[in-house]
């Protein structure tokens, strides 16, 4: 029986997030540029065309996220320098989503507005704002999150001047039913859906693994897809703490294959990239080398809070979000206003 596909992004991954995630995967912590013919062939791996490919790099360039090195007629990219602590931190955060639960102390965050019909695009937009921070419509005009949110959900209303609105922190009454509770405002059934396709997908790709039957370029191209449908979890999911979960959320069975997964696969896909770089730049195929656990969890704990910037990869990531929060609307019984 063939699996079930894990959830993907509308048109599956793009060139551009292609390229900043093999990057960031292997090319992170160096100064040096790469040479673009050495880029549009690691795309080729995921049936870029070359076009396509020379496209994103001049894409990611205009927008920051890459610089750009010439010398005559070859053109290089790489890494910005302020950039690489903001990529620590995000693959730290990507690998530990899911590993645990958050500490809950039984308080909500409690977001109640009234936005004018007529102000239609000021509702909509902080209502995607909203949900970017994990919170969800429980009435009408009135989001919630077991998080505590609330300078963030603040700073939202003050940025979109929703004068109209009130932040409160607070605990529920037990009324003796589940039934119209903050919980009520969070449907996990598709997320819960999401991750067993997703494991249900991967497992047959671990054994594999485990049993030595993946080559180089499979592997390159599994562990950079098996990031970027994590990362999508990482983004969508509301993670809210086990008190809260049902009794058969399966994120723990689909985190232990991400994490099996992308560790068994690191060795053989770090040998792609350097075979494809080898190609073009021998003398910089040997500087690559992946992230794994240990070697992330040792850089972002020496970070500090260097790790911490508004740089155009955060603004990047920050921009996708929104995008998707609002792709990702859905009408809910008492959600308007």
């Amino acid at each position: 029986m063939t699996p079930t596909p894990p959830p993907r992004r509308p048109n599956g991954a793009k060139p551009q997030e292609l390229l900043t995630s093999l990057l960031g995967d292997f090319w992170y912590w160096r100064e040096e540029h790469i040479p673009s013919a050495a880029l549009v062939q690691l795309l080729g791996d995921f049936d870029i065309t070359p076009a396509g490919a020379r496209s994103a790099m001049r894409r990611l360039a205009a927008r920051g996220l890459l610089t750009v090195e010439r010398n005559g007629r070859m053109t290089a990219y790489g890494i910005p320098p302020r950039t690489v602590a903001v990529i620590v931190e995000h693959a730290y955060r990507m690998l530990t989503f899911g590993s645990t639960t958050p500490d809950w102390d039984g308080m909500w965050t409690v977001v109640a507005f009234s936005v004018p019909e007529e102000e239609r695009g000021l509702r909509s937009e902080l209502r995607t704002r909203l949900r970017v921070l994990r919170f969800a419509a429980l009435y009408d005009g009135v989001w919630v999150t077991p998080h505590d949110q609330t300078e963030a959900a603040l700073a939202v209303l003050s940025e979109l001047g929703v004068t109209a609105a009130t932040v409160l922190r607070s605990t529920e009454v037990d009324r003796g039913s589940g039934e119209g509770g903050p919980r009520a405002a969070f449907d996990l059934s598709e997320h819960a859906e999401a991750y067993r396709r997703f494991a249900d997908h991967y497992e047959p790709l671990l054994e594999r693994a485990n049993a030595g039957q993946v080559g180089p370029a499979e592997a390159l191209r599994i562990r950079t897809e098996v990031g970027a449908d994590w990362r999508q979890f990482q983004e969508s999911d509301p993670d809210l703490p086990a008190e809260l979960l049902p009794a058969d959320w399966e994120r723990d069975r689909a985190w232990r294959v991400f994490t099996e997964i992308y560790e068994r696969l690191g060795p053989v896909a770090e040998l792609r990239f350097q075979q494809v770089v080898a190609r073009v730049a021998p003398e910089l195929a040997k500087l690559a080398s992946r992230h794994d656990w240990e070697s992330i969890k040792a850089l972002y704990e020496s970070l500090g809070d260097r790790a911490r910037g508004d740089t155009p990869f955060e603004q990047a990531i920050e921009a996708r979000r929104l995008n998707e929060a609002a792709r990702d609307r859905q009408p809910r019984s008492g959600g308007g206003d």
